[in-house]
């Protein structure tokens, strides 16, 4: 799920309805936070193929919602989302919405000031922003696996594609930018992988991949998960990303 542009990653949305449906599905415990009403305004801020967009609708509130990727939008626009093609680090909305929330989105802006600044123009006085995002470490064992198998491999490794901030850091930012901090909180969350580490790869690593061949690619990911069974693959098979998120609610100062 893509809230910007990010160079390398290319989106398939059938195929992350297969490998990525669990994003959404763990997005509940931030749909809950944020607690929709009827009739408010909510933007969902890379909103993807927008399951999670037309789950948020179902309480009454009236869901906008916006990602850079067209596949996704086309994914959203056919679930009925009122959906617009976007970047999340130039958002041209002004005092539009009661809420924005956002779901495994904010780590693929890179430029975390100018995405919270939008977020603060297109929100009400004294409207919320609430987010679940990767937060410090994310990833970690699965991204070291991709960048030695890219140098054994005898490719270059590419610049870091995310942006996964520890809790101080974030709050600092939204502070900065006129944002009452109410909760923060960096969590481990091990998750199961439907599609095996395969599938997370194919549909997330391909920045890492740019520029690499169809038979190239191929070998990096087989030694990518070579080296990753050992520990992210138990007994049964079952294999697991060790994720961390970086949960959120905050509130814009009234004005």
């Amino acid at each position: 799920m893509c809230g910007a542009a990010n160079e390398g990653q290319h989106w398939n949305a059938h195929d992350y309805a297969i490998d990525a449906g669990f994003v959404p599905v763990l997005g509940g415990a931030a749909a809950r936070l944020l607690d929709p009403q009827r009739g408010e305004r909510i933007l969902d801020l890379g909103c993807g193929d927008g399951v999670l967009s037309f789950d948020l609708a179902l309480s009454g509130a009236r869901v906008t919602g916006v990602d850079s990727s067209p596949e996704l939008i086309g994914g959203a626009r056919a679930r009925g989302i009122d959906a617009h093609l976007m970047d999340a680090h130039a958002m041209t909305f002004e005092r539009r919405f009661d809420a924005v929330f956002s779901n495994a989105a904010l780590h693929w802006m890179r430029e975390p000031d100018k995405v919270i600044d939008g977020v603060r123009r297109a929100l009400r006085s004294g409207g919320r922003f609430v987010a679940e995002m990767g937060g410090q470490g994310n990833v970690a064992t699965i991204t070291s696996a991709l960048q030695a198998a890219l140098c054994s491999n005898g490719h270059a490794v590419p610049a870091f594609p995310w942006y996964f901030p520890c809790a101080d850091e974030y709050a600092d930012r939204l502070r900065a930018h006129g944002f009452q901090v109410r909760y923060i909180e960096c969590l481990p969350r091990p998750t199961a992988l439907p599609t095996g580490m395969q599938g997370w790869l194919r549909t997330f690593a391909s920045p890492f991949l740019a520029g690499l061949d169809a038979q190239q690619r191929q070998r990096v990911l087989d030694d990518t998960v070579a080296l990753l069974a050992p520990t992210q693959r138990d007994a049964h098979g079952q294999w697991t990303a060790d994720y961390v998120r970086l949960r959120f609610d905050a509130r814009l100062r009234a004005f």
